[in-house]
């Protein structure tokens, strides 16, 4: 899966004269981050936008410096605003749009991720890498209402695996048996018992 464009392409968006400012430090963003500064790369990108707020590419750039930091969370947030301020340039706000999936996807915002791939394909609908993660986003929300739904019944049947389970009638059925032939066999012994006293005391005393 692409988690990130390259940003060489969409530095010089704005005129020279217009936007000198920004633009340097667009370019040297863009040179550190080729470097792999992407630290160095982001502080450039952070002057680009400050400097003009508006600036689609900025705000691109910035995005995808955040990203490569794990920050997918304000990658996201740079990534919309990139497509907020860029009504007119459809490449770059699908590149965008789609950046901006990935960072919702890696967030676990599934809902928002899949919005944001839908867009982008209304606006390139040839885009494989863009229809692949949407497949994958939807496999993944679907995955995730099935786990969400299987804990509700699990507490009943963990409620019935605790519950004593009935003895089998045959078991007890022996065991009544058991304890009768038990009872009997105590009768026997005291009656004996009681007969060898009684005879004992009958008999006469020997004539010595």
């Amino acid at each position: 899966m692409k988690r990130f464009l390259t940003i060489s392409a969409f530095v010089f968006t704005s005129t020279a004269l217009f936007a000198q400012a920004e633009n340097t430090a667009l370019r040297k963003g863009n040179q550190l981050y080729k470097k792999g500064k992407v630290t160095e790369a982001e502080a450039e990108f952070t002057k680009a936008v400050q400097q003009n707020p508006a600036n689609p590419t900025a705000h691109f750039n910035l995005g995808n410096a955040q990203f490569r930091k794990n920050a997918f969370a304000d990658a996201e947030k740079d990534f919309a605003n990139s497509v907020a301020n860029n009504p007119n340039n459809a490449g770059l706000q699908q590149k965008a749009l789609y950046n901006q999936g990935v960072s919702l996807s890696k967030q676990k915002k599934l809902l928002e991720s899949i919005d944001a791939y839908k867009k982008a394909l209304r606006l390139n609908n040839a885009d494989e890498d863009t229809r692949v993660n949407l497949q994958k986003a939807l496999e993944e929300l679907r995955k995730q209402q099935q786990s969400q739904q299987q804990p509700k019944d699990q507490p009943q049947q963990q409620q019935k695996d605790k519950q004593p389970k009935p003895e089998p009638k045959t078991n007890k059925k022996r065991l009544e048996q058991q304890l009768k032939s038990l009872q009997q066999k105590e009768q026997e012994i005291q009656e004996k018992v009681q007969q060898n006293k009684s005879r004992s005391g009958s008999q006469p005393e020997k004539d010595w």
